[in-house]
């Protein structure tokens, strides 16, 4: 008879744009076991200021699976990129974050540009030109109310985390979406901030992802039936560079493709390609674990049946798919 295993138990905070989830990983030497302990939908509401992440409907979630999870030796979360939310002097939420594809950049880029020619702003940061990138973003809130209030810009991860800590730093990995991070030197492209009057005060103190990111408060402890201290780890908190470091290569040459809302399809490379070849094909290059880059392409997911499961009410995704399959492939 096989001697029993110990194996070390850690939750995973997963938000994605549709549905987020809280997973606990059961560790040992040469065996993990996952587990789904919960997960949630996340809805998008339209307000009349705009598209607007349900932030605190995704906190009570990820209460409600850490909850399910029971026991565990640490906690790390993850989330699309880009958004994020501001807080005021008090360290308050000022609003719910402005999702990714609201209207509100319209414009913006341009407008950016004639300040900071496209190529030289991605020279400095090697990131993909969307309209949605937090820099165009930050562009688009001058001049409102909230942004003047704003103290302190935290990215959806970084958010969650301080809601779970009451500790506040910006995760390197998600960082480097904001288009305001030098990928060569893993830090904030000054150049680009000073040049767009960027107050890179905003931004928490950087994290790398594995370290400390503080202690579950004893608020959350209580309301989730855990017992203390249960530290909070950085993990690459863009959900894809998590997925990347994941892939199972023999080898540093290897290729992914991560699916979800989005489809990335890309190279983990050792350092960025900041060429205008690379630019004019709208390569993007974020930053990864164990100084590594993310040399991708963003390209069409599933986000297109997430809507229209939506728009049609949700009739489950199981017999959608089984009806798809009897029908012949390339018709519309």
């Amino acid at each position: 008879m096989s001697a029993a295993v110990d194996l070390t138990s850690y939750a995973a905070i997963d938000l994605g744009a549709s549905s987020g989830r809280v997973m606990v990983g059961r560790v040992g030497p040469g065996r993990l076991e996952l587990t789904e302990a919960h997960r949630f939908r996340n809805r998008p509401v339209r307000t009349p200021d705009g598209l607007r992440w349900d932030v605190l409907a995704l906190y009570a979630g990820v209460l409600d699976g850490l909850r399910a999870a029971g026991p565990v030796a640490s906690v790390g979360v993850d989330s699309w990129a880009v958004d994020h939310g501001l807080l005021d002097a008090d360290g308050a939420l000022l609003g719910n974050p402005v999702h990714y594809r609201d209207a509100r950049t319209e414009g913006v880029p341009e407008k950016v540009w004639a300040t900071l020619p496209a190529g030289e702003l991605y020279a400095a940061t090697g990131l993909q030109y969307a309209p949605f990138n937090t820099l165009y973003q930050l562009v688009a809130a001058r001049g409102t109310a909230q942004f003047a209030a704003a103290r302190r810009l935290l990215l959806i991860p970084d958010l969650l985390t301080y809601w779970l800590t009451g500790e506040q730093g910006t995760e390197l990995t998600n960082a480097s979406t904001t288009q305001l991070i030098d990928p060569r030197t893993r830090d904030w492209s000054r150049q680009v901030a000073d040049r767009l009057g960027i107050d890179l005060g905003l931004f928490a103190p950087l994290r790398r992802p594995g370290d400390p990111a503080g202690l579950l408060r004893p608020e959350v402890l209580e309301e989730t039936g855990l017992s203390g201290p249960v530290p909070v780890t950085a993990v690459g908190s863009h959900d894809t560079a998590s997925a990347v470091a994941a892939v199972p290569a023999a080898d540093e040459r290897f290729a992914y493709i991560c699916t979800g809302t989005w489809s990335l399809a890309g190279l983990e490379l050792t350092a960025p390609v900041l060429s205008e070849e690379s630019r004019a094909a709208n390569f993007t290059n974020e930053l990864g674990l164990d100084g590594t880059v993310r040399y991708l392409r963003n390209i069409m997911g599933l986000w297109l049946l997430q809507e229209c499961l939506r728009e049609w009410g949700d009739p489950g995704l199981g017999g959608l798919l089984t009806e798809a399959a009897r029908v012949p492939g390339l018709r519309s």
